[in-house]
């Protein structure tokens, strides 16, 4: 599943060894194979080869420029679900294309930016995100596509806080509501309605309730068409799982031949919108042990990595595995663990109770699994700078995001005016 792994006692990216990545970059630093988002790229892109697909990378799992780029070099599109991931698909020379929009909640800048990139297809999913777009369009004199996101209440048995295909969830219309849009749809004369849209999850491991879902859309497609009204694109979304632990999601073979019967009643093209799949398993975030604490009942590793840098373990629970990059003969014991680091909260923690090999301050640990949503969730919490991050092909590496520095923590902040004069006053008092 990826090119991450141990030749001898070092741990190796592709043929680049880490140790040398935390040397030359420092620590914290994410780094990525270039073979592996390439060749899951391609695996997913020849599982569907038996259907017209356009596959639009999800840019929310990981919006660096150069990650984009190489993806768009392979011929892949974007999924975008704001106007400044719009903007890093564009830079990143995304054919307009292969850009589909998603997202609740459009603003009119982001509409107008998106008509004025012409991208492929809006998914709308509201009659009153519906109402703006047309008001815009008309504005812009503009005639855009849109794919009504349908809500087709299905059970991704997922995270709930990555679950999006419920009638609970925020997404979506429903099938009725949908159904009586398309029926009225010259309502809207700036509008070519000619798609629908699904996505009912993330890190999903099963096909059976992408089976479910797309099954859905397909009779609802159906149940157009007998109204004579043709739908050009049916868009699957993404969220297919990877393996972090022990989990066993299914091969993009596995996945393309589960909806095969189901694809093979459509007469469009098909969307996928990939994101952890791709990226997830083609990175790892570096990290240096800090300092060993022992209290009570608990041994901790403090390392120089924190909730700020990669946020899932603190807001999932979710597991990461994570190896030192240098055996020695001393980690051939182990102990258990809370692998944690410096920020001030007790969620900051990559693993709790996690039986490690032994290891001192100043190693290096690799958290592996850490390609998706990880730096594109990071932020700046107490004052900390974003990590660097750098690419591995064909034996070099490439630092493709500078670390941050104090500098840029407070680059656009500003003491107003009257605040300076403030600070005057109160010296010569």
């Amino acid at each position: 599943m990826h090119d991450f792994s141990y030749v001898g006692k070092n741990f190796y990216c592709e043929n680049v060894n880490l140790r040398e990545i935390a040397q030359k970059f420092g620590t914290p630093t994410y780094v990525y194979s270039y073979k592996t988002l390439t060749d899951h790229y391609l695996k997913l892109d020849r599982a569907f080869d038996y259907i017209t697909h356009i596959i639009c990378y999800s840019i929310k799992a990981n919006s660096n420029i150069a990650i984009c780029k190489l993806l768009a070099d392979q011929g892949c599109g974007a999924d975008v679900v704001s106007g400044g991931e719009l903007y890093r698909a564009v830079k990143a020379g995304v054919k307009s294309d292969k850009i589909v929009y998603a997202g609740v909640g459009k603003t009119d800048d982001e509409i107008k930016f998106a008509l004025l990139s012409n991208i492929l297809l809006f998914n709308s999913e509201s009659q009153a995100e519906l109402e703006l777009i047309n008001k815009i369009a008309g504005e812009l004199k503009k005639r855009p596509k849109i794919g009504l996101r349908i809500n087709p209440d299905v059970d991704a048995k997922t995270h709930a806080y990555i679950t999006t295909g419920k009638k609970e969830n925020k997404f979506g219309i429903s099938l009725n509501e949908a159904f009586k849009i398309y029926k009225t749809a010259n309502r809207y004369r700036n509008l070519q309605f000619r798609g629908i849209h699904i996505h009912i999850g993330s890190q999903i491991t099963s096909v059976q309730p992408y089976v479910e879902a797309v099954k859905k859309a397909v009779d609802f497609m159906n149940k157009l068409k007998c109204e004579g009204i043709k739908i050009d694109y049916f868009n699957i979304g993404g969220g297919l799982g990877i393996i972090y632990d022990k989990e066993s999601p299914a091969k993009a073979s596995e996945f393309a031949a589960s909806l095969k019967p189901l694809l093979k009643e459509i007469d469009c093209s098909l969307i996928l919108e990939p994101g952890r799949f791709i990226t997830g398993n083609a990175g790892v975030l570096l990290t240096k042990v800090l300092f060993i604490k022992k209290a009570v009942n608990k041994k901790f590793v403090i390392v120089d990595a924190a909730m700020n840098d990669l946020v899932r373990p603190s807001l999932y629970n979710a597991y990461h595995n994570i190896l030192p990059l240098q055996k020695s003969d001393e980690q051939k014991s182990s102990e258990i663990v809370d692998i944690v680091g410096p920020v001030c909260e007790s969620g900051d923690f990559f693993a709790k109770d996690r039986r490690l090999p032994f290891v001192k301050s100043n190693d290096v640990l690799a958290i592996l699994s850490a390609g998706a949503y990880g730096f594109s969730m990071s932020s700046n919490y107490n004052s900390r700078p974003r990590a660097a991050e750098v690419l591995v092909k064909d034996g070099q590496c490439y630092l493709i995001r500078k670390r941050e520095t104090y500098q840029d923590l407070i680059r656009n902040e500003k003491i107003s005016a009257i605040l300076a004069k403030s600070g005057q006053e109160n010296e010569k008092k």
